[in-house]
């Protein structure tokens, strides 16, 4: 098996409270259930059919979040199922979110992507943005906003990193001072394989790690 064990053991150790979603994109199912036989049950995923085609084959009572970007016509796909869906990233997304959970007759726990890297290729909303889309939530009875998410920039500049998730988390705490804001905001996911240790000092309560666990990954296959 590729799974790090030994790497495994240590970083739940380092998290403490901090809760880790172990990242299983393009990686074969016997890798996480190695990882489900120690406990783990969050595992993120990044490409809709990847995700349908695991959590058909694996056990019901693992919680799959989706990491990726989402497109609104994929929504129908994940929404029976999903535990968590952390890259929301404009307010029509949530809006279709809700409209497929109703089908369902589920509520959908969500997270707000902020754009906080330096990077044309990250996603997510600004803060102007932010606050309009967490107005709208209110209007919207099947999906439950719990928190923000956000993806530093790819640098080995560790201030530039710090300075990136700090901005997050203060958005983080003014989210909890607005009027539209329910009891449920709580979670804050930031930090990877690269830059988790920065994530946790500065406030994050959920991160996602997956090269460090599973490896390197093949993208050959994406799937929709």
């Amino acid at each position: 098996m590729s799974v790090n064990l030994e790497k495994y053991n240590e970083i739940k150790k380092e998290l403490g409270t901090t809760k880790l979603v172990a990242v299983s994109k393009t990686k074969p199912n016997g890798d996480i259930l190695e990882l489900y036989g120690l406990g783990q049950r969050d595992f993120g995923e990044n490409y809709v059919q990847e995700l349908v085609d695991k959590e058909a084959a694996l056990p019901k009572d693992i919680r799959w979040h989706f990491i990726g970007h989402l497109q609104r016509n994929k929504v129908k796909y994940i929404v029976s199922f999903v535990h968590l869906i952390h890259g929301v990233d404009s307010f029509k997304l949530l809006q279709e979110i809700n409209k497929q959970a109703a089908k369902h007759n589920r509520i959908i726990d969500c997270l707000l992507q902020v754009h906080i890297a330096q990077e044309e290729t990250k996603f997510g909303l600004n803060e102007t943005e932010l606050e309009e889309a967490l107005a709208g939530a209110v209007t919207l009875s099947h999906v439950r906003v719990c928190g923000l998410m956000g993806m530093a920039s790819f640098s080995d500049d560790g201030e530039k990193v710090r300075g990136e998730f700090r901005f997050l988390k203060a958005l983080f705490d003014k989210g909890r001072a607005w009027s539209v804001v329910r009891s449920e905001w709580g979670i804050l996911s930031m930090g990877m394989s690269g830059d988790y240790a920065i994530a946790i000092e500065e406030g994050s309560t959920m991160v996602r790690i997956g090269s460090l666990l599973f490896g390197a990954r093949s993208y050959q296959e994406k799937g929709i």
